[in-house]
């Protein structure tokens, strides 16, 4: 028989795999395994039935038959711990996890490494092992809530960059609004000017048509009234 593996490789260390035909049969047929090891007077569970519940079973099928896979209960040595430090750093770089920052590859062979830890501790003593499961656990609601935290603020940002985006494009509206009003009142301001200076000029011509006319009737009666006195005093020894 060929070996079958799980979905996904973990650096948790498991049993081989167990074919079943019906999951809650094999698994309660297990469970009652469990409790006749148990001696009668025996009020704790052992560590095998602590292994299950910190870190419960694989299950998955394959062509069509379903599988189970439970956590080893085999004690780890120092090449065990060794040998899990160089397979975390191979799946790191491997799986080209980041070194900082946030990273979901590097979080969950993280996460990986750390069961392994309880398992490897959980077997040397149980209770060690339930006080790193409350810690993981703690952690892990810790990292979802700023992860929530994280998700809401990214979703409030978009909100507000879009009532933005949406005020930015009324604002441009009335702004090229604007522009288009100073530009016709500007217009508006220069023709006037022109029309200003269109009647400065004409009445500067017509007032120097005006004073040209009235020095020419001055010159004209200045003559007018030096003949008059010429004659007057022609006249005057001509009357005596």
């Amino acid at each position: 028989m060929a070996e079958v593996k799980p979905p996904r490789e973990s650096l948790v260390k498991y049993e081989n795999p167990i074919e079943v035909s019906i999951t809650n049969d094999v698994t309660r047929g297990l469970q009652g395994k469990k409790k006749a090891q148990l001696s009668p007077l025996e009020s704790k569970p052992n560590t095998e039935d602590i292994l299950n519940a910190i870190l419960p079973p694989i299950e998955w099928d394959h062509d069509g038959k379903h599988f189970i896979q439970y956590v080893s209960h085999v004690p780890a040595t120092r090449e065990d711990v060794g040998n899990l430090q160089k397979l975390l750093d191979e799946r790191l770089l491997a799986r080209q996890a980041r070194e900082t920052g946030i990273c979901p590859i590097r979080e969950e062979l993280l996460s990986q490494c750390f069961d392994e830890i309880i398992r490897q501790v959980t077997i040397d003593c149980p209770e060690r092992g339930l006080l790193l499961m409350r810690v993981r656990d703690e952690l892990k609601m810790t990292i979802a809530a700023y992860q929530t935290l994280y998700n809401s603020s990214v979703t409030f940002g978009m909100r507000k960059q879009l009532q933005a985006e949406m005020g930015k494009s009324e604002l441009e509206e009335k702004i090229v609004q604007l522009e288009q009003r100073k530009q016709k009142l500007e217009e508006k301001r220069i023709d006037l000017l022109n029309k200003k200076d269109s009647l400065d000029k004409k009445i500067k011509e017509r007032n120097q048509i005006e004073e040209q006319k009235r020095k020419q009737e001055i010159e004209f009666l200045k003559y007018q009234g030096q003949h008059l006195e010429a004659f007057l005093k022609s006249v005057q020894p001509e009357l005596k």
